[in-house]
């Protein structure tokens, strides 16, 4: 995609269908053996589903807010969170997409550095990309990043302007072909 492309943006503005992804999720995670203690909203995008997931499954929720890039801030709530995990408590991490996988890995490893129990570990998207380089163990929609280009705007996205919406997704061409 050149940089003057317009990327093909995919609005999930929907309150009905962001409500019927969060209530799948929440049944997929429900009904699945591994069962959370604390569910941990990744910022930004994570955050709203994992509020609704945490009011669904009536499980307490952590925010760690990745996204930000705040050198060290996140860091360290992961560490504290690692320590948890050790302690044998049960942590759900949600986020709205697992795109390339570069959230999941990098949160996993910042876990792994700090003595996490990965047994006590677990990740949630919305969408999963299949070719991502990290796993979600569960998901509502799958995509194939290959295939698919979409731009994907969630509902929270969606109040932001447009520019802004475009400006966002030219900033990774990788995904957009």
């Amino acid at each position: 995609m050149s940089q003057t492309e317009e990327p093909q943006l995919h609005y999930l503005e929907y309150y009905e269908d962001f409500l019927a992804k969060v209530r799948v999720l929440s049944r997929k995670i429900r009904e699945g053996e591994w069962q959370p203690e604390f569910i941990i909203g990744v910022g930004r995008g994570g955050l709203v589903p994992a509020v609704y997931i945490s009011h669904q499954l009536e499980v307490p929720m952590l925010s760690i807010d990745h996204s930000a890039k705040v050198p060290g801030f996140a860091d360290e709530l992961l560490g504290k969170v690692a320590g948890m995990t050790a302690e044998g408590k049960r942590l759900l991490f949600v986020d709205d997409i697992n795109d390339s996988g570069g959230t999941i890995e990098y949160i996993r490893n910042l876990l792994g550095d700090n003595g996490c129990d990965a047994e006590n570990l677990c990740f949630a998207v919305l969408i999963n990309n299949t070719r991502s380089k990290a796993v979600a163990e569960l998901y509502v929609d799958a995509i194939d990043r290959d295939e698919d280009k979409r731009w994907f705007v969630f509902p929270w996205e969606s109040v932001g302007t447009k520019d802004a919406i475009v400006e966002e997704a030219r900033s990774v061409p990788e995904r957009l072909g």
